[in-house]
């Protein structure tokens, strides 16, 4: 009697490991955004140039005198205006994915869990970047002349991402924390618009009151910012530099590890 040959053992596959399971994310996250391009082209592209109309053409007579005065002090800080709200998508993406389950299912294989989170938040640097070229190529269109030179530029866009990133990992919490998308989007704006417009993007703080300058120098945007401004003009100092960055690297490492203690606790559930 002939017996069928016997049919080998399949190995385990082999889980990915960190790094591989965090671009597999990120691929994920830009496959979503191609699938929404109409999307990211309104919010990457349109408003940000919209914006930057808005702003230098209602303010820049009445402040400066001119468009092409105000457009030197202003441009740093729209570039901050044009990307900070941008960092919400962030919670509301991962608040969407926990109400449909989709992290649920992600909880039951066998990867770094964290990679979810991290790899969608990578994602984002695509937007933010793309926002951020756009405003800088429309601010020299209408005149603005970055001090600072190249080396300026690119470090201003370089810090402007590090800061976005940072903050993003509060809405990331938020995120987590909230039961549906729209409280996320609420819930953050409310966040996010006083800081903007409490800050130094429009106006230099040293025309205020003692006591309001100090609440606005001390706003984590208006520092932002200021780093930012003094890089495109050339003018920042190693104290500008330690405090721009020492308050991003503080939302990060306050913010980042909170998301994932919630995040893990969440999935353990």
């Amino acid at each position: 009697m002939n017996f069928p040959p016997a049919t080998k053992a399949r190995k385990p596959l082999k889980s990915p490991g960190r790094l591989a399971a965090t671009a597999l994310f990120t691929r994920r996250t830009l496959y979503h955004m191609g699938n929404n391009g109409f999307g990211l082209a309104i919010e990457a592209i349109l408003s940000p140039i919209v914006m930057l109309l808005i702003f230098t053409f209602l303010f820049g007579g009445a402040i400066a005198g001119s468009v092409q005065k105000y457009i030197q002090y202003l441009l740093p800080g729209i570039l901050m205006l044009t990307v900070i709200p941008m960092t919400v998508y962030s919670g509301t993406t991962l608040c969407t994915d926990i109400a449909k389950g989709v992290y649920h299912r992600f909880r039951t294989m066998p990867f770094w869990q964290p990679a979810a989170i991290l790899g969608s938040i990578a994602a984002e640097g695509l937007r933010y970047l793309a926002a951020l070229l756009v405003v800088l190529t429309m601010g020299i269109a209408f005149g603005f002349r970055p001090g600072g030179g190249g080396a300026g530029t690119a470090l201003a866009l370089s810090y402007a991402l590090f800061f976005t990133y940072s903050a993003s990992w509060v809405f990331a919490l938020i995120g987590n924390v909230a039961k549906r998308p729209e409280t996320v989007s609420g819930t953050s704006m409310m966040i996010v618009y006083p800081l903007l417009f409490a800050s130094n993007i429009f106006v230099d703080t040293s025309t205020m009151p003692g006591w309001l300058q100090t609440a606005i120098d001390l706003n984590p945007v208006s520092i932002a910012v200021h780093l930012v401004r003094g890089l495109l003009h050339g003018t920042a100092d190693a104290a500008d530099l330690a405090s721009g960055i020492g308050v991003a690297l503080l939302l990060a490492v306050v913010f980042a590890p909170l998301t994932m203690y919630v995040y893990l606790r969440k999935q353990l559930r």
